[in-house]
């Protein structure tokens, strides 16, 4: 049938106002376009790429921006392109703090010389092309949608975990993560298959209401129970959640740190708004509140008990630096889960102040292991003894981003599993109020979990914060950098840094390390404004 004028009018009207709410997606879209282009000059070989991906960003921020108040006037948002993303304010803080990420990100990776200026343009258009799918990912409202963020962001990140394309760890890693990934996206794609054919849908309106229809039966049956579950192994593998866990050590070993950061903030970010807009939705629908918790929410309560406590135990073993990381960013997914498992709207803020507080402070902590590699030649505990005799204001940035993901006042890890522990604890008293006694207890223990976790996890901070403040420097030789497009002449994993000033990296790293600290401790003494935005972002969420 023909379109006639008044319809193709209509069409283009709500096309054009979809698409000035998706402006920061298509800006950076285009950004990736451009930057394809540019690597096809070699005249532009020479020239370091990191600063035109950036330039961009800052437009996609201010647009966004721009719509901030019509995003936080109380409006609970809307759908697009069919009901296929969300745009509502719980997006929109995503979006815009996967963003902010990205352009630190590329500013760190232009300080640190990683990558070289022949490289530049194909580093930022992965970077920019994963950032791209997280904001998908953040906005999805329809389990297409899921599936294709999903892959947009994974495909980008198992490029990045190789980009030393010269080291056998860097490539060894980037296929283990391909192989994983591959596995949990083949599983994730069978479950959404199963919940489409059973729901008759794959809005995530549709699966709320089958899930509505089985609350009122209080039976879960077993297509439900596996489509969901595999669901739910999509995203605890981008959470690198237990048992999903094992692909983040290897990588984040064998990447380089600012690869490692980029994974551990921006994935997280992406993976924990999808996962709370799935639940609440679902959740939200059902008339008998603990129809979910009680079915979905237990197998979430146990993972995240499972992924904190293997975490920070597997962590106290480690000896290299960024594999000790790697396990304490497993740790802080645990901590994420146990908000998410509350089902409530405390919750869901709190896991948003928690990613809010964890990107300076998660980025800081790997750009502290950046300049240790660029003044040692090495990223082990060895290379960090003496940090503070060396470079005294690396070793006090280091020092504030450890505390903080230890979770010590006043830093804005301390703010982060306070607003965590205090869901938890209110869920418990909630579910108790409701006579759900299992509930209760299952919420009071895991409380609990995460207590002993804090404390365990203080055995590896403050041994790598010993070895920098009070240990001797080691009789150590740095070897000669290798660009991040040479061949493996040696196992050395380094780029060759941009050195602009004395210390640990130069002044340029020095000075976004102590600016990273410096934003760690303002948000953690003046929480009030991120907490007042991060719960005025969940209000939007279906279910609250």
């Amino acid at each position: 049938m023909p379109v006639s004028a008044e319809q193709y009018t209509s069409l283009r009207a709500v096309l054009g106002d979809h698409l000035m709410l998706f402006a920061p997606e298509v800006i950076v879209a285009g950004t990736v376009c451009v930057l394809l282009l540019l690597r096809l000059f070699k005249a532009f070989d020479k020239l370091h790429l990191n600063p035109v991906a950036a330039g961009p960003l800052v437009v996609a921020l201010f647009l966004l921006g721009t719509q901030w108040s019509a995003y936080f006037d109380g409006s609970a948002g809307a759908t697009a392109f069919s009901g296929l993303i969300r745009l509502d304010p719980f997006a929109a803080f995503l979006r815009g703090l996967l963003l902010v990420f990205a352009l630190l990100a590329l500013v760190l990776g232009r300080i640190t010389g990683l990558p070289d200026a022949a490289d530049s343009a194909d580093y930022a258009t992965l970077l920019l092309g994963g950032t791209l799918g997280m904001m998908l990912m953040a906005s999805a409202n329809h389990l297409l949608m899921v599936f294709l963020g999903m892959e947009m962001a994974s495909l980008p990140c198992y490029a990045l975990a190789g980009f030393l394309k010269g080291r056998r760890a860097g490539s060894e890693a980037a296929l283990k993560y391909v192989l994983y990934g591959a596995a949990a996206s083949g599983v994730a794609l069978y479950g959404i298959s199963l919940l489409t054919i059973k729901f008759g849908g794959g809005s995530f309106e549709a699966v709320a209401k089958g899930y509505a229809d089985l609350a009122r039966t209080s039976s879960l049956d077993a297509i439900t129970a596996a489509g969901t579950l595999m669901l739910l192994v999509g995203f605890a593998f981008k959470l690198s959640a237990v048992p999903f866990h094992f692909w983040c050590p290897d990588v984040f070993e064998g990447a380089a740190a600012e690869v490692g950061a980029f994974l551990s903030v921006a994935s997280k970010a992406a993976a924990v708004g999808l996962t709370v807009r799935f639940l609440m939705t679902v959740h939200g629908a059902c008339a008998d509140v603990t129809f979910v918790p009680k079915t979905v929410g237990v197998g979430v309560m146990v993972v995240a008990a499972l992924t904190a406590t293997l975490g920070n135990l597997a962590a106290l073993a480690q000896t290299n630096l960024k594999r000790m990381l790697a396990y304490s960013t497993i740790a802080h997914a645990g901590y994420m889960l146990m908000a998410v498992a509350t089902f409530t709207s405390d919750g869901a803020a709190a896991a948003l102040f928690y990613l809010a507080g964890y990107l300076p402070t998660n980025l800081g902590a790997f750009a502290a292991v950046a300049a240790v590699r660029t003044a040692t030649g090495g990223e082990t505990l060895d290379h960090c003894r003496g940090l503070a005799k060396r470079s005294p204001a690396t070793a006090v940035a280091l020092t504030v981003f450890l505390l903080s993901l230890l979770g010590l006042p006043p830093l804005v890890g301390f703010a982060g599993k306070f607003q965590v522990f205090e869901s938890v604890y209110s869920a418990g008293q909630s579910f108790g109020r409701l006579g759900s006694t299992t509930l209760e207890g299952g919420f009071y223990a895991l409380l609990a979990v995460g207590v002993v976790n804090t404390v365990v996890s203080a055995g590896y901070y403050l041994r790598v914060l010993k070895a920098a403040v009070l240990d001797d420097s080691p009789d150590l030789t740095p070897r000669p950098p290798l660009q991040s497009g040479e061949g493996e002449k040696n196992q050395n994993p380094l780029p060759s840094p941009l050195r602009v000033g004395e210390g640990a990296g130069g002044w340029g790293l020095t000075a976004f390390l102590l600016l990273l600290a410096v934003a760690v401790l303002v948000l953690g003494l003046a929480w009030n404004p991120l907490l007042a935005l991060t719960s005025k972002a969940v209000e939007s969420l279906p279910g609250r």
